[in-house]
């Protein structure tokens, strides 16, 4: 019984491994992350930047929160992204004449998700560092903080972009289903990142542990609901 539940295990995570290998190939080659997430994320920064009057000392302040802002923006085109390659040459159904299960399925689709996420994040670090001044005082929690929110986001925008495909209009749709389930982890991440880049006296640790829960309880979910979220 031991030795079929871990062969199952293993089976589960390889197969999510295929699923997330196929979604990374593909952006790889169309390099819609580079080409046109990535430039959006970075525009958005340089106009939050006018917006502010180009005031260090404020968008130091606000560096947090319009982080984490400008990452959520972004995410929505990963996430409809990721949910478009389904469509794409009826891909979904061979997925699932191919036997892989459900939660293999999502897991694959939203660690493709995270992955680029963490790029997307790892530019925009620059970008507050370079545009707004900003400084990294507790780089551990900045990027445990960053890993944790992208777990979130990644996992809960897999989800909500295959409901938002079954019900139609996924490109406005989504949108308005997936942001306001979001609202826990942009407060929790501009918390925690006011500590780690010094802009508020908060606990950061706290707000991580926030964090680390909303990521486990959207991917367990995730894995148990996604099946049923992409039945005709």
């Amino acid at each position: 019984m031991l030795v079929r539940g871990v062969g199952q295990v293993r089976e589960l995570f390889t197969d999510a491994g295929l699923v997330a290998t196929r979604d990374l190939r593909i952006e790889a080659r169309s390099r819609v992350l580079l080409n046109q997430v990535a430039p959006f994320a970075l525009l958005v920064l340089v106009l939050f930047g006018f917006a502010l009057d180009a005031d260090q000392r404020t968008l130091r302040t606000f560096a947090p929160g319009l982080f984490w802002v400008t990452v959520l923006l972004a995410a929505l085109l990963a996430v409809q992204r990721s949910a478009s390659i389904e469509h794409a040459d009826d891909a979904h159904t061979g997925l699932r004449l191919s036997g892989m299960a459900a939660a293999s399925v999502f897991l694959g689709k939203a660690a493709a998700v995270f992955i680029q996420l963490m790029v997307l994040e790892v530019l925009l670090t620059i970008g507050i560092v370079v545009l707004y001044g900003s400084e990294v005082d507790n780089p551990v929690l900045l990027v445990l903080t960053a890993v944790a929110a992208a777990v979130g986001v990644a996992t809960t925008g897999t989800l909500y972009g295959a409901l938002a495909s079954g019900l139609g209009a996924r490109d406005t749709l989504l949108p308005i289903l997936l942001l306001p389930v979001l609202a826990p982890v942009l407060i929790g991440a501009t918390r925690s990142f006011d500590d780690a880049l010094g802009a508020a006296a908060v606990d950061g640790w706290a707000w991580l542990g926030l964090l680390a829960v909303f990521g486990l309880v959207a991917t367990v979910l995730g894995a148990l609901a996604h099946g049923a979220m992409i039945e005709d």
